[in-house]
């Protein structure tokens, strides 16, 4: 009888590409046409109403209930005529994927049957919040919560073969108010980024009205054949495989890097590289990453909360797509143990309505003063609340990737390249505030032999957590599977709260009479001594980095559980409350969700590998054993000594000492999760989670991966690392 690693290898290995045909060979052509985007606006709704729109989406101005009508018919027109027969808020709750509720645009009338889409529909509605994670914010029973549409994240059509539907972006709460999602929280502290960098952008140019934060994010994911992923319980159940030997050739060869993508994945590629651009996700890059069977795909940059709505349903629109080419997409930050893990790169700056990057270099003094200011106060804020900049990016998967020498390490530094590096220091170490400048109406700062600082600068060290990238800070830390919203929420508060504490004390030294270039220099030149120690321009893997983070005191949180505990500090709740995000009560809730996300999540994991060990590893090291006791056996009878006898012999023994301890180690795993599962309290949980359970995966993967060393290749149930990582 076959075994299933033989029958997956046999269907991966016979795999043909279907065809996959492009709308048309200019981009442009087909870019946009499944959104409800502004130029179909125009087409379907009245000037009038058109404006409103626009002025919501740009200014967060209010819709009334007869123009939510008007919109709502225009949409329901547009959708239909693109075949659409239901709609659904689309949400992303705090499961980390997203959510949807289709209902027909059909309703019965006493002609027959009609087409409705009412403005209340669109505005509104009233999911089911019960089964989605709350923290405790509600009760089992307490069932209502609402959906709110977001008009700033343009409506857009999902198609399938069975149909298409209109989806609208939209936030979730609760019916006492409290967010149940990642989007209500962005948006706030958007809000907040955007009054804040105004009221310091005005000190520069009395002509910038808005500033929106941007976002590019780097996706990486794996790819691997359908088959030989149904074969492996482990990857199905969790993402990422607890059991592997590592395959003889690996990523040491750095042969994939940027190679030739192979065909098959290639046509995966285009395949949802069209549907995203349909639509309106800019995909501009593609690439083969460092480890075998990884990839990329980068957009252009977008305005945040369009970029996360386009991440996520990028991830969604990827593993169906997969599914086409007989493949599953891995998004877990850490698949393949000993081999690169994802991440999710979030390329952040600010960009006012004037068309100007604030963290883009000037060309004048006083363009640059402009630049630094934003630049230094990004700087002193990832200082203040680093803790909370590692909790934002803390999960089950992300803790296999973080420190792993191949992603940033749990410390949060910043680098900022030895240019940046240089300037600051000078500016620090400057005697002279200021000096009058020939053919200038005002003072400039009057650093001596302060160069022009160019464009990209800096090089890139892919060793930093928070990496300044030339006109844009590169938050490294993100996992590959997460929802960009936590950490971008959190960024984007810590940044906003301190250019209004920048503010304050800039005013303040006005006030007393300090001309105003004079004032904002000298708390630039503060906050460039309060903030040194969390830059580090070094190796962030090393073991030297890790002993001088500590020396000048910055936080080295390793594990989930603990990382997490900035979310409920006096200073967290400070923070989010008078910059109105969160309340106590949402940060305790979501602070308990991580909680239980990553001890169930262990817990599944722990389940697996009992699974998986007792009824297919286990199994098939017995069946060689007894092979072996048998060839022993018949080798003895045959009259031949004891030199024919041993290697049969050493490998039964072998066998033996590797199946004592996988059974030994299981039994007592197994046993130590039922008393772990016996706490109540979360924090607690967790930590015993990751202190007493998974702490005895490694000894049992180890002895796995040695039994599959032994086992004869025909009997070992499970695909291997070279067969997952190389076959295409």
């Amino acid at each position: 009888m076959k075994s299933l690693r033989t029958i997956a290898l046999k269907e991966a290995q016979s795999r043909i590409s279907p065809e996959v045909k492009s709308p048309s060979t200019k981009i442009s052509d087909f870019f946009g046409v499944n959104v409800f985007d502004k130029k179909k606006m125009k087409d379907y709704l009245s000037k009038e109403v058109f404006q409103k729109l626009i002025s919501s989406i740009e200014q967060g101005e209010l819709i009334n209930h007869e123009d939510a009508n008007h919109i709502a018919t225009a949409m329901k027109s547009w959708a239909m005529s693109k075949g659409a027969t239901h709609y659904t808020h689309w949400f992303q709750p705090l499961t980390g994927t997203t959510a949807e509720k289709h209902d027909s645009f059909f309703e019965p009338s006493s002609d027959g049957a009609i087409e409705v889409f009412a403005g209340s529909a669109l505005v509104q509605q009233e999911p089911d919040a019960s089964s989605f994670p709350n923290g405790g914010i509600r009760n089992t029973f307490e069932a209502r919560g609402y959906t709110a549409w977001d008009p700033s994240s343009p409506a857009f059509i999902m198609e399938s073969k069975a149909g298409k539907t209109l989806c609208i972006p939209t936030v979730f709460v609760a019916y006492t108010g409290e967010a149940l999602d990642y989007k209500a929280p962005l948006l706030k502290a958007l809000s907040a980024m955007d009054k804040a960098a105004v009221d310091v952008c005005q000190y520069f140019d009395k002509s910038i009205t808005k500033v929106s934060a941007s976002l590019g994010i780097e996706q990486e994911y794996f790819l691997v054949d359908l088959a030989l992923y149904n074969a492996r319980p482990d990857l199905a159940l969790t993402g990422r495989t607890l059991f592997g030997h590592m395959s003889a050739k690996g990523q040491q060869l750095e042969d994939h890097y940027f190679g030739s993508i192979p065909e098959r994945v290639f046509t995966y590629m285009v395949d949802f590289e069209n549907e995203a651009l349909k639509l309106g996700i800019p995909l501009k890059t593609r690439h083969n990453e460092v480890a075998p069977s990884q990839f990329e795909c980068a957009p252009i940059y977008e305005e945040i909360n369009l970029a996360i709505d386009h991440n996520q349903l990028l991830m969604d629109l990827m593993e169906k797509v997969a599914l086409r080419h007989n493949f599953k997409v891995l998004l877990h930050e850490k698949p393949y143990a000993g081999i690169n893990g994802s991440g999710k790169h979030n390329n952040w700056s600010l960009i006012t309505d004037t068309g100007k990057n604030l963290l883009s270099p000037g060309k004048t003094p006083k363009n640059n003063l402009m630049f630094l200011t934003f630049f230094i106060n990004t700087i002193k804020a990832v200082h203040e609340h680093s803790d909370l900049l590692r909790a934002s990016i803390a999960s089950v998967s992300n803790d296999h990737r973080l420190g792993a020498n191949e992603a940033p390490p749990a410390i949060i530094s910043i680098f900022l390249g030895s240019q940046l590096a240089d300037v600051l220091d000078e500016i620090e170490s400057s005697r002279s505030i200021i000096k009058k400048v020939k053919n200038e109406d005002s003072l400039w700062l009057g650093i001596p032999k302060i160069p022009q600082i160019s464009f990209d600068s800096t090089d890139r060290n892919r060793t930093s957590p928070f990496a300044f990238t030339g006109n844009k800070f590169e938050l490294r830390a993100v996992g590959s599977s997460e929802n960009s919203s936590a950490p971008m929420t959190v960024l984007n508060a810590i940044v906003a709260d301190q250019l209004n504490k920048f503010k304050i004390e800039v005013d303040k030294l006005i006030k007393k009479g300090e001309k105003k270039d004079v004032a904002l220099l000298t708390v630039l030149k503060r906050y460039i001594k309060e903030s040194k120690d969390i830059r580090f321009e070094g190796n962030g893997y090393s073991d030297e980095w890790a002993a001088e983070a500590e020396k000048r005191g910055l936080s080295n949180i390793k594990t989930t559980p603990k990382a997490l505990d900035a979310y409920v500090s006096e200073k967290t709740t400070e923070l989010f409350g008078k910059l109105n995000i969160f309340n106590p009560r949402e940060l305790h809730a979501r602070h308990e969700i991580l909680l239980e996300s990553y001890f169930k999540k262990l817990q599944i994991e722990a389940r697996v590998m009992g699974d998986v060990t007792n009824s297919m590893i286990i199994p098939a090291a017995i069946s060689y054993q007894n092979t072996l006791i048998n060839n022993a056996k018949g080798l003895k009878e045959l009259g031949l000594g004891e030199e024919a006898l041993a290697t049969p012999l050493a490998i039964i023994k072998k066998l033996s000492t590797h199946l004592n301890v996988v059974k030994t180690s299981i039994d007592e795993m197994l046993e130590q999760r039922k008393q772990v599962n016996t706490i109540e309290e979360s924090r607690e949980k967790a930590i015993a989670y990751d202190e007493k359970v998974k702490s005895h995966f490694d000894t049992i993967r180890y002895h796995c991966d040695k039994l599959e060393q032994i086992v004869d290749d025909s009997v070992w149930p499970l695909p291997k690392f070279r067969e997952l990582l190389f076959l295409k």
